[in-house]
Order: C-alpha cells, then structure tokens, then sequence
C-alpha cells in the first residue's frame, strides 16, 4: 500500500505482486495526475481514496482510473467513549494553509483551509461558547492569527497540547465538541472526503460540526455528525449541539462504531483488495 504517494523507491515496489495507492488528499491527486505530475499513479494495480464521491460526481478528473472508497479507520479501543467535561469548548487540530498551496485546474483556482476558516472567523463573538483551536500557522500569517483572537478563538500550540499521540487524545477528551472547516479543495470540489480526526472525536462520544465536503451523501448527519455549508448553517448546528448535547454524543458514538470501527474499514479494504487477513 503506499500511502499518498510516499513510497518513491522503485526497487520496494516491484518486490510485492500487486500494489495499491492510497489517496488521502482527494482533488489534489487527481488533479496533479490529469497535469502529468503523478507519473507513477497508473503503475498501481489498485486505487483507493478516502474521497467517496470520487467518480461518483465529485468536480475532480478520475482520468480513466477506478478509485474505490475507502473509510478512515479508528481503533475503538483506543478511542473510548468518555464523559465530557463541563462546558467544554468546541475544538480542533488544524494547519492555517495545510502543506499544498491552491490549484489550478479546468480555468478554477481551488482554494485551502485558510480561505475557508476566514468565512467562519466571527463565529466565537457570535455565540455564548468557547472556540479553541490547535493551530499551525506561520509567523508572516499573524494578521490572520490577530483576527482569529479578536474575533473570541482561543489559539492554542499544537505542539504543546497535541504534540504527541496520548496528548492529542486527552485534547480531543477535554473538548465539548469538534468545530472545523476542511481544504478549499475538498469542499469546492465535493469530494466526500472525511477527516481522520473527525473519526477520532466521534468515537470518543464528541459531537463533531464539520464543514460539508459531500460526506453528507455518505454518512447520516443530523444527529452527532453535523455538516454546515455556511455560517447560518454552523450557527444552527451550535445550538442543536447544546440543546440535546447528550444525544448528540451517543449519536456520535455509535456512528463511530457504525463508519469507522478499524476491523471493519480493513476488513472492507482486504476485500476490495482481494488480500486474506
């Protein structure tokens, strides 16, 4: 399996009988291989994408090749479901612009996590609750990073308080819930992707109110999961959240169980992947 690409050594690949690529930023990949920089994308015997819509209406050019789904696995075990604290705030783990920088593709620029997170920026002063997020976000963005802080976020180092993974779970455990835009490119394009750290607060009995990128075609949303499309929408799913908090955390519990459960996303791959485990 080689994930996102990452495995470059041609030696490694042609000891294994078959091989799989592992889409885990659906739209760029597909986009990069339709302009010749994925030169070695159609070597793969298999191709898996954690982007659902990916050749089922996604606005992404499929070029010919089969990309099947794949969901993104959470070990339920590690993950337990856990009492809330009292009053915890809506949080998440994020990177200001991600690793990749805009693309082009068929005339339309496709935006990143910065330009989405900027339409949702006055959310906190709009609300009685707290936002915090883990932010990775260079020093020539301050002006970005002083808006988020007028505007109520609390920003926190993600290094200091999710640095590592045990970290990161009891940063996940303390918070009420989960708030987060997603890649411009996910969203714009419709791609169904979905989040690992979504799945993360899911299971650990977190509601989650995630930006809509066509996952909602996917995954019931309503009740745990919620998917907003714009900033009435995100409001709305704020005070739903609080009204029946409880209920929403059971909810997201079970459609962790339900999704996203380890043993059944491998077991569902192994046999897309025709693989005895």
């Amino acid at each position: 399996m080689n994930i996102s690409g990452n495995l470059t050594v041609g030696c490694l690949k042609t000891e294994f009988r078959r091989s799989a690529y592992l889409d885990l930023d659906p739209g760029y990949t597909q986009m990069w291989n339709a302009q010749g920089r994925l030169s070695g994308l159609r070597a793969h015997d298999l191709h898996f994408t954690v982007g659902e819509n990916i050749g089922q209406g996604a606005a992404c050019p499929a070029d010919g090749i089969r990309w099947r789904p794949v969901r993104q696995p959470v070990l339920l075990d590690y993950w337990p479901d856990c009492s809330p604290p009292a009053n915890g705030a809506f949080t998440t783990v994020a990177s200001w612009r991600g690793p990749y920088g805009r693309v082009q593709h068929g005339g339309t620029t496709f935006g990143v996590k910065a330009h989405e997170f900027r339409k949702y920026v006055d959310l906190p002063s709009r609300t009685p609750h707290r936002f915090e997020i883990a932010l990775e976000i260079h020093e020539d963005d301050g002006p970005d990073r002083q808006n988020l802080l007028e505007h109520g976020w609390i920003v926190r180092d993600p290094l200091e308080v999710a640095g590592d993974p045990w970290a990161f779970r009891r940063f996940v455990q303390q918070s009420g819930a989960e708030f987060s835009v997603a890649q411009g490119i996910y969203v714009e394009t419709a791609s169904g992707w979905f989040s690992d750290r979504t799945t993360r607060y899911l299971a650990s009995g977190r509601p989650a109110l995630v930006q809509d990128t066509g996952f909602s075609r996917n995954y019931p949303v309503g009740e745990g999961l919620l998917a907003f499309g714009s900033v009435d929408e995100a409001l709305s799913g704020i005070d739903a959240i609080h009204r029946d908090y409880r209920r929403h955390a059971r909810a997201a519990r079970a459609l962790a169980v339900d999704h996203f459960d380890a043993r059944k996303v491998l077991a569902q791959f192994a046999a897309a992947a025709e693989v005895d485990i």
